[in-house]
């Protein structure tokens, strides 16, 4: 027995319990810290995985919807969207009326609402007195005119009167001149009488655009709808005061309604303006909406803009605009929604038949 275990023996003789002597430099791990780190790294590794599942489905989706079309047939997913035009106000003011409301279809230059325009209609009233008070100066500037004219004219008739009667003896040459004199301050009177009824026109015109701009800022005041289309938002109640530019509603123009989606290169190098196309909503799965390509992106959507290899390239998506035809439209004005979602498929070969899902409805 070596000395260890002698010392040992008397102790565990005794009945005493035996400490085993700690570990040097190794911290003590506790079970219940093990198991929060166990729970705060699960939401992380589900999200990821939930994330990679979504990408590969998304991807194993659209492989099978491009393998389901024939060929010159291209798809993609997205939502119907309309123009949004924002009715707003010029000026600062007080909202005095509101004429329309929510999901209210208006046509092109229906009132919608009204500002209040009290302080533009006393601006214009002193305006209408200024242009009455030119008119008056105006008039008497071209009398003045007139009169002076008159005078010319007779200081004219002397001195001619004069001259044959000098050239016959019967007067002087002092009188000759005098009356050539009064001939000369005549005129010079007339050319400032002329100049003062110039002055008293450009003052009339003034006054006449001052008053023609309040006419303008006041109409500017009555809020009218642009387009015809549907009211999306009511921005402002009556009373409100909004600054200038404050917006009162928000309009979905109805005549420019599309569907963005995405499409690999291969695909979005053969589309073009133009190409025909038509559009399937998840609501209306057996109603084909013809439209047209109007817009394809000149970059690249998802991935950077230097990329090496042809497996790369591959993976490049392009946004495509597809239009609703505005005939279409403007015969379904009521019908039209924004947001709804779908797919738009491009007829890529001008030669390729629509698949019959795909051909127009009669009465569509």
């Amino acid at each position: 027995m070596n000395d260890l275990e002698s010392v040992e023996a008397p102790v565990e003789a005794k009945g005493l319990p035996v400490l085993a002597a700690p570990t040097p430099n190794l911290p003590a791990v506790r079970p219940a810290e093990k198991d929060m780190r166990r729970k705060r790294r699960l939401p992380v590794v589900l999200g990821i995985v939930v994330l990679a599942g979504a990408a590969i489905g998304g991807w194993y989706w659209w492989q099978q919807s491009q393998a389901g079309l024939p060929a010159g047939i291209a798809s993609g997913n997205g939502r119907i969207e309309a123009d949004q035009i924002a009715i707003a106000t010029k000026f600062s003011g007080r909202v005095a009326e509101i004429l329309a409301d929510e999901g209210d279809m208006v046509t092109a230059g229906q009132v919608v609402a009204r500002m209040d325009t009290r302080d533009l209609e006393a601006t214009m009233n002193r305006d209408e007195a200024r242009l009455r008070q030119a008119r008056q100066a105006l008039d008497e500037a071209r009398a003045n005119v007139g009169q002076q004219r008159s005078r010319v004219d007779l200081a004219q008739r002397e001195l001619d009167r004069t001259q044959a009667l000098v050239r016959r003896g019967f007067a002087t040459e002092e009188l000759f001149d005098q009356r050539r004199q009064q001939l000369e301050g005549a005129a010079a009177e007339l050319a400032a009488f002329e100049a003062r009824a110039g002055q008293a026109e450009h003052a009339l015109d003034a006054a006449m655009h001052d008053l023609h701009l309040d006419q303008v800022n006041i109409a500017d005041n009555t809020l009218v709808a642009p387009k015809d289309g549907r009211i999306q938002y009511r921005l402002a109640n009556v009373g409100e005061v909004l600054s200038a530019g404050g917006k009162v509603y928000t309009m979905l123009d109805t005549a420019y309604v599309y569907m963005d989606v995405f499409l690999p290169t291969a695909e979005a190098g053969r589309a073009v303006l133009g190409t025909g196309a038509r559009i399937v909503l998840d609501a209306l799965p057996d109603v084909p909406i013809p439209a047209t390509v109007v817009f394809v992106a000149a970059q690249a959507q998802f991935t950077p803009k230097a990329v090496e290899t042809r497996a790369e390239r591959d993976k490049l998506m392009f946004r495509v605009r597809v239009r609703i035809d505005p005939a279409l439209l403007r015969a379904h004005a009521a019908e039209v929604r924004s947001g709804l979602p779908g797919v738009a498929y491009l007829r890529l070969d001008p030669a390729a038949a629509w698949p019959a899902f795909l051909e127009p409805r009669a009465g569509a």
